[in-house]
């Protein structure tokens, strides 16, 4: 009979966040994963064959979780659509900091990461089509707030601005859209 496992892949991610949030992209390891878990490298292994298995399944995580603050909405409505990426922008970045931001980094060293978020964004695009004003000042402010995240990544977010420039954006954006 086999041992019951004792910690979770999702468990594995809760102990990996933490350990990033705390030290940084740089202090996620196996061996430190293991160790803050409670369990060995090979019970890490078994979830995560190598860290950049742990690193995408991190980044896989955060995505699903911000789809789903996004929700559903209108799919030919590219306003709404960014007045909702706004708002999951806001409350994702609580959670979010520059510790993790920094992760993301690595991540995108790799070819094949990379193409999946290029592939990303060009879906994003594919949604705030058009030539109509809506649409073109809907694709503006989604830039505003992927330079504001590009700006927060780089730790120029010091001051806890954050949310008064995605303010900011929300301002320009319901004025534009009238």
């Amino acid at each position: 009979m086999g041992r019951k496992p004792t910690i979770t892949r999702a468990r594995l991610l809760d102990v990996a966040e933490e350990i990033v949030r705390t030290g940084g992209g740089a202090a996620l390891t196996i061996g430190a994963l293991a160790q803050a878990a409670g369990v060995s490298k090979g019970g890490v292994q078994y979830s995560f064959a190598s860290k950049d298995d742990l690193v995408r399944a991190l980044v896989e995580r955060w995505t699903s979780q911000f789809d789903a603050v996004m929700g559903a909405g209108e799919e030919d409505d590219p306003v709404a659509f960014v007045r909702r990426y706004i708002a999951a922008t806001r409350a994702s970045q609580q959670a979010m900091n520059a510790k993790m931001a920094g992760l993301l980094v690595s991540y995108l060293e790799d070819p094949v990461n990379r193409r999946e978020t290029r592939n990303w964004y060009r879906g994003i695009f594919r949604r705030l089509g058009g030539s109509s004003a809506a649409a073109q000042t809907a694709r503006v402010a989604f830039l505003a707030v992927e330079g504001l995240f590009l700006m927060r990544l780089n730790g120029i977010d010091e001051r806890g601005d954050w949310t008064a420039f995605l303010d900011d954006v929300e301002a320009i954006l319901a004025r534009l859209t009238l």
